[in-house]
């Protein structure tokens, strides 16, 4: 095919989401005010800068995506007839994790349950923010009872805590809410999660998979009854120069720069995965899972966004889950960035609207 009919950056190396054709117009106002539809500008560090420069810069990026987060939700009125909660369990480690719970008011019925788990690239963000909560609290008036999990993220004002601190946590709070059922009432348990947050459902229920083969009492512990991965992170192959983006996933060349790029991935993919040991473990970035890791488990949904850099690892994994026998559910928005279909509730209320209800059909289902 001709460079000028190929899609995005792949046909034009200087496009941006503002000058998309594909790009939902209403998205690309409401990023106007902060500049967001321009190519996104190199990180001020490198992947080979030293690890205190790297943790100063998650953390700072880190803020400056929160203050985002509650500038797009500024007037929106809030969500009616959700009664919310917290508990705190004892993690890995003897570590507190804190549970976060949102269910629909006067609903005594058992109703489907949502384990979230927030993105951030494993690194950096919280489940509390705006943005977060919001999204609970949509999907619980949707019918659903959801456990938000604060897990371990790679980088906090305690320091760096790499792979596999932030998934074991994720894997004490499953079991966790799958032993207790009775009490949240839940019918079903449902690993929820968006960019790093996919990555972590996706790994904790290979690893579930894995651990129930070994021994079946585990597996009961885990209780997964199904997984929605929205934009999974999950391949890791986010190169610092565009010439290094692996050819079978295009999306990484042609959506590089829209809304998140290659290179500032590279950088959370190394504080994550410091020293790149674990990169083709499936467990780290479940994208390199074979049909062997993914055979017998339960029933995925995988959801991308049409100008997402990572689009195409998601739906490569949503082949491998084909090719392993799991039933999988592939749906792709149309027109919005990475995250965009959560991030713009105010902006796109229909796109929005769209992705709180396939979490909602899919988890019924079950």
């Amino acid at each position: 095919m001709p460079a000028a009919l190929l899609p995005g950056r792949l046909g034009n190396p200087d496009s941006t989401l503002a000058t998309d054709s594909r790009s939902d117009p209403r998205m690309l106002a409401a990023m106007e005010p902060f500049r967001l539809g321009d190519r996104t500008s190199p990180p001020r560090v490198s992947p080979q800068d030293p690890l205190d420069d790297r943790l100063r810069f998650s953390r700072r990026s880190e803020t400056r995506l929160e203050a985002l987060f509650d500038a797009l939700l500024v007037g929106l009125p809030p969500v009616d007839g959700i009664v919310r909660s917290t508990r705190t369990i004892r993690g890995p480690g003897g570590r507190d994790l804190l549970l976060s719970i949102h269910r629909p008011a006067d609903v005594s019925e058992p109703l489907p349950g949502i384990l979230h788990i927030h993105g951030g690239g494993m690194v950096m963000l919280r489940g509390g923010n705006a943005v977060y909560t919001r999204w609970r609290d949509e999907l619980a008036a949707a019918g659903l009872v959801v456990v938000g999990v604060e897990f371990q993220n790679a980088v906090d004002e305690t320091g760096h805590h790499p792979f596999p601190q932030g998934l074991d946590d994720v894997t004490a709070a499953t079991k966790w809410v799958s032993a207790n059922r009775a009490e949240l009432g839940i019918s079903a348990l449902v690993l929820q999660g968006d960019s790093g947050g996919a990555n972590l459902a996706l790994a904790a229920t290979i690893r579930a998979g894995r651990e129930g083969r070994a021994d079946p009492v585990a597996a009961a512990a885990a209780g997964i009854d199904g997984v929605y991965a929205s934009v999974p992170f999950i391949s890791g192959l986010y190169e610092w120069l565009p010439e290094h983006n692996p050819p079978e996933l295009p999306s990484l060349t042609e959506n590089d720069g829209y809304f998140m790029s290659n290179a500032l991935n590279s950088i959370l993919r190394d504080l994550y995965d410091e020293g790149r040991a674990n990169r083709t473990n499936p467990l780290a970035w479940p994208y390199f899972a074979g049909v062997d890791d993914l055979r017998g488990l339960p029933p995925h949904a995988i959801s991308v966004n049409e100008l997402d850099p990572c689009r195409d690892e998601g739906l490569a994994y949503a082949q491998t889950l084909r090719d392993a026998g799991v039933p999988v559910l592939e749906r792709t928005v149309q027109g919005v960035c990475h995250f965009g279909d959560e991030l713009f509730r105010a902006a796109l209320p229909d796109v929005y609207a769209a992705s709180v209800a396939h979490v909602h059909d899919f988890a019924a289902s079950l």
